[in-house]
């Protein structure tokens, strides 16, 4: 029984609507000559026109009821709507309505308020929107206002910078491209013989004692020296420098060893000979 009573209380209140009554505005131009009218406001499109001047001044004022009861109501929300229909612009101007639901607007074209679009040679729909927790939330079509056009905004200088800029179009460079295989090849001949024929030539000016080079304690390290200049074609031609890190840092352990055993071989042989 009580849930029942509670919604029908709800349904109720959501069945309330609030409206206007009393609503009337008045066109004071510069000389004071007040020119007032009164209307009733539908929820349907208005008929009702207004034309504003630039120095002339529009005073609205209304009161807010119970639309079953007509007593006055005090909305929690209470606004005006500016709505340009040709440019779509709009503006939201918030009423001050008191406890007994009275509210005034004032609206002078000498100096208009943020809240009012830029305007054009077409009317503005000027409506009453209306919220209230205990009411049907209520949208009232007051009337079609004319106001003079407002001038263009002036342009920002960084306006331009907010602008669609054209598309980019990269242009990149083409990949490096290997030199071919035999000059490449030609190159690292002249690399390899070039140093090794003046080493040589200079070799057999002083008629050196070639140590023993090829013997098996000493072959290892020459072989190991070998596989560096060998790498370091391979590394000219084709291998890329990460894999000539790794095939180097192999090549220079071997050698580590096979040179400290070709050293105490040739000391063992000093070493042997002074005996």
């Amino acid at each position: 029984m009580k849930a029942a009573f509670l919604l029908f209380l709800a349904t109720a209140a959501h069945a309330a609507k609030l409206s206007a009554d009393s609503v009337k505005y008045s066109i004071i131009s510069a000389k004071g000559e007040p020119s007032t009218k009164s209307f009733v406001p539908t929820e349907k499109p208005s008929s009702e026109v207004v034309t504003l001047s630039g120095d002339q001044t529009l005073k609205l004022s209304l009161q807010v009821v119970d639309q079953a009861t007509g007593k006055g109501v005090q909305p929690e929300q209470a606004f005006l709507r500016f709505y340009d229909e040709q440019s779509g612009e709009e503006g939201i101007q918030p009423i001050r309505v008191t406890s007994s639901g009275k509210a005034k607007f004032d609206l002078s074209m000498a100096k208009p308020p943020a809240s009012l679009p830029p305007t054009s040679t077409a009317p503005l729909k000027v409506t009453l929107l209306l919220g209230s927790s205990s009411h049907s939330p209520q949208k009232l079509e007051l009337f079609n206002l004319h106001v003079p056009a407002s001038h263009p905004a002036p342009v920002h200088p960084d306006e331009v910078k907010f602008h669609l800029l054209p598309e980019l179009a990269h242009t990149f460079r083409p990949d490096p491209k290997l030199p071919p295989r035999a000059i490449s090849a030609l190159f690292t001949g002249i690399i390899l013989v070039v140093p090794w024929s003046i080493l040589l030539g200079l070799w057999l000016s002083v008629s050196p004692q070639v140590p023993r080079l090829f013997s098996p304690n000493i072959l290892p390290f020459t072989a190991s020296l070998g596989a560096f200049e060998f790498l370091l074609y391979r590394y000219w031609v084709d291998l890329k420098l990460g894999d000539v890190l790794t095939y180097g840092a192999f090549l220079g352990v071997v050698t580590v060893f096979t040179g400290r055993h070709a050293l105490a071989s040739i000391a063992d042989r000093r070493l042997g000979s002074q005996k």
